[in-house]
């Protein structure tokens, strides 16, 4: 642990922050430059790229998302191939910008999710714990068929999914083969002290853009889209954050099946800006239980998936409406989920002065647009205005993180994720 102990007490410091969202777009990589930790964190952004995967490599990712198709050989092999992706994309960024390894204090990862599930408010699961320890002193097993019973069978460890998340990208991979020393696999802390393991961005954003004076809000739209929200002069408790729903999960998804793989997005949401959203539809889906949910809560592919955005194709197509109409009717989806989380959740207590955007979802110019009509007292703008790179900005928030943890300093926020305590983030990996 020398590697890390020893830059501990250098002022200013140069971080890689490594990402990859539900999007699986490729590897975001930010060489970040740290003063200070904690309240007195300053960040300059050196240089940022993204790394598009090698062909094929999006699509076995995609396949270990799914229950039917992860199997565990695949899982075990990206692992350790996804690391040495994340690994050549620091190799790539540092001959960019002319730094050697040897001027980089850390690496700050957030890998590559393939599965979330997150904690269900609906199920008490010290209970279920309880009952399935029951189950098992009685003689009746716990994970295979109960003995018959004129009672219905309990739920057991088997269709209660305990809550948990798996990201890929060996960290262990990234230090060796680049010689750095790397923190990694940020979730699970969080997730351990009973929390949705995110969004963990919260705290950098806390770090970053809390004004004495204005209440402002961070809205990421990756695939998934979240909002952190900063009252006015807040404290840490006073923060709170969650997912939204879908960002541009759906929308890339039934792009790429209409067009038949030719176009992955919907490039400045021209396509949506050419159809007509159909209200009906969106009336349906937003029916869905995750909306009615109170925050925090968190999302992911699990439950917006390529599943989910082919049973909104055939609802299109079923309707009549046009491959454009069905795109619009996606993005409106998205823009209207935000607006009602904020009306529903934030508007009435902290009602945001500025909402700064970034993710893929800032240059969607369709959904920039609508969410300017739709929050009528809130200065909707690309993060970009603050001086953060809206690309870049969850990068920059994993270099921060690692730095954090290196400081010891706790990198969720309970009001945020729901979890019990504030916990140091990741493993730390030595080269």
């Amino acid at each position: 642990m020398t590697e890390f102990y020893k830059r501990l007490n250098t002022d200013k410091k140069y971080v890689i922050g490594l990402m990859s969202g539900t999007s699986v777009d490729g590897i975001d990589a930010a060489i970040v430059e740290i003063r200070g930790h904690g309240l007195e964190t300053e960040v300059n952004l050196i240089a940022f790229e993204t790394y598009p995967f090698p062909l094929g490599v999006r699509q076995r990712i995609l396949a270990l998302c799914q229950p039917d198709t992860g199997r565990v050989d695949d899982i075990c092999e990206m692992n350790f191939y996804i690391g040495h992706l994340f690994a050549e994309a620091v190799k790539h960024i540092l001959q960019k910008s002319r730094m050697s390894a040897n001027d980089i204090a850390l690496i700050g990862s957030h890998g590559q999710t393939i599965h979330h599930l997150p904690r269900d408010p609906n199920i008490n699961y010290n209970e279920n714990t309880r009952k399935a320890r029951s189950l098992k002193r009685s003689g009746r097993r716990v994970y295979g068929k109960e003995h018959e019973t004129s009672n219905p069978p309990h739920r057991t460890a088997r269709n209660i999914k305990k809550p948990s998340t798996l990201q890929i990208g060996e960290p262990a991979v990234i230090a060796h083969e680049t010689g750095i020393p790397t923190i990694a696999d940020f979730r699970v802390a969080d997730m351990a002290a009973g929390g949705q393991g995110a969004p963990l961005i919260a705290y950098p954003d806390y770090l970053l853009f809390r004004d004495s004076t204005k209440k402002v809000g961070l809205l990421n739209i990756g695939g998934i889209a979240n909002l952190t929200v900063l009252p006015a002069n807040c404290s840490l408790d006073s923060v709170s954050a969650s997912d939204t729903g879908p960002g541009n999960m759906c929308i890339d998804a039934v792009i790429q099946e209409i067009t038949e793989g030719a176009e992955r997005y919907d490039r400045a949401g021209r396509r949506a800006a050419q159809g007509t959203a159909y209200q009906p539809l969106i009336d349906e889906w937003l029916k869905h239980p995750f909306f009615q949910l109170r925050p925090p809560k968190t999302t992911g592919r699990e439950m917006f998936g390529n599943t989910f955005a082919m049973e909104c194709l055939t609802a299109c197509r079923k309707h009549g409406l046009s491959d454009n109409d069905c795109i619009a009717t996606l993005t409106e989806l998205t823009v209207q989920t935000i607006a009602n989380y904020i009306e529903q959740f934030v508007a009435k207590q902290n009602p945001i002065d500025t909402l700064y955007v970034s993710g893929g979802g800032v240059h969607n110019r369709t959904i920039m647009r609508r969410l300017g009509e739709l929050l009528t007292d809130t200065a909707v703008e690309p993060v970009d205005n603050s001086g953060i790179s809206a690309d870049a900005k969850e990068a920059i928030a994993f270099a921060i993180l690692a730095n954090e943890s290196l400081h010891g300093h706790g990198g969720n926020l309970p009001s945020a994720t729901g979890a019990s305590v504030r916990k140091i983030l990741g493993k730390f990996v030595c080269p």
